[in-house]
């Protein structure tokens, strides 16, 4: 199958770029561009693609806006939002994050990392870098106010304890396989009890989860991280 990719970013000459890379794959195409937020929402709801690569910061309708309408979106759930920044611990991140795109990428990052960044979030895994992943619970998602929660802490108790287990190793940054042989269960199993937890705790995908497994306190982070 081939990943169809929405491109969304101000800067014209990063698009080209961009489509140029993703075309030459024979398992990805670009199917649209946009320059704002305005543009990517609609679209994506036009396209209906599989991926947006959103910059974060545009003029206008900023990538942020534009992630959390189209994650919103009933018609748009088979979408997924990776965000573009030059920041990767920057607060943006951590509120697009929240409103429910599925990673992030460095704009330094290499042609290799961004395809197989791309293929990934398709894939419905999360792509979050440990470091900047740490970075970003400790400054902006370990302590949010009470509004900002993604799960109300009741709904947690319907988890069970395998489902709550399953949560906290994912949140841990860990592959479906590395958590399969912790367990020792298998992968297939270790998939459904995710997909449980997403839909008890009302989460879009893996990085929800990850998000709300923080809040809620099921993983602590290091003191030591700044």
């Amino acid at each position: 199958m081939t990943v169809r990719v929405l491109l969304a970013d101000d800067q014209a000459l990063l698009r080209g770029t961009f489509r140029l890379l993703i075309d030459s794959c024979d398992d990805l195409e670009v199917v649209g561009e946009a320059a704002n937020g305005n543009e990517a929402v609609a679209l994506a709801r036009t396209h209906h693609p599989d991926v947006v690569l959103m910059d974060i910061r545009m003029p206008g309708s900023d990538g942020l806006a534009a992630t959390a309408v189209i994650c919103a979106d009933p018609e748009l759930a088979g979408t997924r939002v990776l965000i573009l920044t030059m920041f990767e611990t920057d607060e943006y991140v951590a509120k697009a994050l929240r409103v429910g795109a599925s990673g992030f990428l460095g704009k330094h990052v290499t042609t290799d990392t961004l395809l197989a960044g791309i293929r990934t979030v398709a894939s419905g895994e999360a792509l979050l870098s440990p470091g900047a992943t740490r970075a970003l619970i400790t400054r902006f998602l370990a302590t949010p106010a009470p509004d900002d929660l993604m799960a109300p802490p009741e709904r947690l108790n319907e988890l069970t304890p395998r489902e709550r287990e399953v949560t906290v190793l994912t949140a841990q940054g860990k592959s479906n396989v590395e958590i399969a042989a912790d367990l020792f269960i298998s992968v297939l199993t270790v998939r459904t009890h995710i997909q449980r937890a997403l839909t008890k705790l009302g989460a879009r995908d893996r990085a929800q989860l990850v998000v709300i497994a923080y809040q809620a306190g099921l993983v602590r982070t290091s003191p030591t991280v700044r």
